[in-house]
C-alpha cells in the first residue's frame, strides 16, 4: 500500500485518496472541498413534511423527548390531584354526622348464620341418573391385545404350572381329633 502526505495537514494517508480523512482537503493541492455539497449532489436529500421532520427530531433526541413526556405526565397528574382535592374540600360540611341506623333498616336483615340452601342444579343426563354416579362402559369396548398378553404373562408367573408328570397321588390320612 503506497502512502502519501496531505499538503494541508501533513498527515500520512493512502495515495489513492481523493480527500484527506483528517482535514477534508485535496491531498495534492491542499484545497478544501465542501463535502456536504458533494454528498447532496450524489445523494439527493429527501424533502420532509412537517410531521416527518418532527418525528425525525424526536428519533434523534429520544432522551429529551422521554424526559419531556415524563414531566408532562407528572404535571397532568399534579393538576388532576389538585382538582380532586379542591372539589372534595368544598363538599365537607360542619353538620353533625348522621347515624347509619337512620339511613338503613338493620332490623329486617335475614339471619346471617343460617347456611343458604344449595340451589337445584339442572343438568342433562339422558334420563339415567346412574350415569352421573358410576362409570359407564361403552358397548363394543375391547381390551387391547398387548394388555391381554401382559395380564396372561403376569398370571403365569404368579402360578407356575406343575412340572412333575409321573407323580403318584398321595393318600390323605384321616385327621384324628386331639385327645387329652
Amino acid at each position: 500500500m503506497s502512502r502519501a502526505v496531505c499538503v494541508a495537514c501533513r498527515h500520512s494517508i493512502d495515495a489513492a485518496a481523493k480527500l484527506c480523512p483528517y482535514c477534508g482537503a485535496n491531498p495534492a493541492t491542499g484545497e478544501r472541498v465542501d463535502t456536504q455539497a458533494l454528498l447532496n449532489e450524489v445523494f439527493n436529500p429527501r424533502t420532509l413534511t412537517t410531521s416527518e421532520s418532527v418525528m425525525e427530531y424526536a428519533r434523534q433526541r429520544q432522551g429529551v423527548v422521554i424526559t419531556l413526556s415524563a414531566l408532562a405526565a407528572l404535571i397532568i397528574l399534579a393538576a388532576l390531584h389538585q382538582f380532586v382535592t379542591m372539589r372534595n374540600a368544598n363538599a365537607v360540611t360542619d353538620a353533625p354526622a348522621v347515624p347509619l341506623t337512620e339511613i338503613t333498616d338493620v332490623a329486617n336483615k335475614p339471619d346471617e348464620v343460617t347456611p343458604q340452601q344449595m340451589p337445584d342444579l339442572d343438568f342433562q343426563y339422558a334420563g339415567r341418573p346412574q350415569a352421573m354416579r358410576t362409570y359407564v362402559v361403552e358397548s363394543g369396548a375391547v381390551t387391547p391385545p398387548e394388555v391381554i398378553a401382559a395380564q396372561q404373562q403376569a398370571a403365569a408367573a404368579a402360578h407356575p404350572p406343575n412340572t412333575v408328570t409321573n407323580a403318584t397321588p398321595v393318600q390323605a390320612k384321616p385327621v384324628q381329633p386331639n385327645q387329652r
